[in-house]
């Protein structure tokens, strides 16, 4: 076993504490949470307040719109405390019942999958969205915005299905 310097440690321990600089990137997030939410109200605030008018389609469209901003809204928070956990410390929440079961326990490669798995169900409502606005009348079809929509659709589909197919790989490598 070899000495370490003086400045080798320093140089360590000045690495292992820069890992707090992600820190004020996950406080971002939370702020990205309080925008969604006022998103969120919004929507359900135009939703409701012609609901009594409104065709069976208009309020599944905005069901979606509601479904996708909460989607986005749950991979913001699975992001700040995995990320957090994964990078900076431990969440420490006491003997608390209302952890999630996947804190703590969901590592890069996990918090990847989750992550292309909600980024395909958000394509997925939009894709969906946009062919349920195929059906009102006053709306003229936009076949290029539904061809990019579909391309883009199949194109994080095939993604996640290569990034499960190379964690599956990798951890067939660590196996062996």
């Amino acid at each position: 076993m070899h000495q370490r310097k003086p400045l080798e440690k320093l140089l360590e321990f000045s690495l292992f504490k820069s890992r707090w600089l992600l820190a004020p990137f996950y406080v971002g997030l939370v702020f990205s949470l309080v925008m969604l939410l006022v998103a969120f109200v919004e929507e359900l605030v135009h939703a409701l307040g012609g609901v009594l008018h409104a065709s069976p389609e208009q309020i599944i469209l905005a069901t979606l719109s509601l479904i996708d901003l909460s989607l986005a809204a749950n991979l913001v928070v699975i992001v700040i405390f995995s990320g957090y956990e994964n990078f900076i410390s431990k969440i420490d929440t006491g003997d608390s019942e209302d952890r999630p079961s996947w804190m703590g326990t969901l590592d890069f490669s996990g918090l990847k999958m989750k992550l292309i798995g909600s980024i395909v169900a958000i394509s997925a409502i939009s894709l969906l969205r946009a062919f349920m606005s195929l059906t009102e009348q006053d709306i003229p079809l936009d076949e290029a915005r539904v061809r990019w929509l579909v391309i883009l659709h199949l194109t994080f589909i095939v993604s996640g299905v290569l990034f499960a197919a190379m964690d599956w790989i990798a951890a067939r490598s660590e196996s062996h």
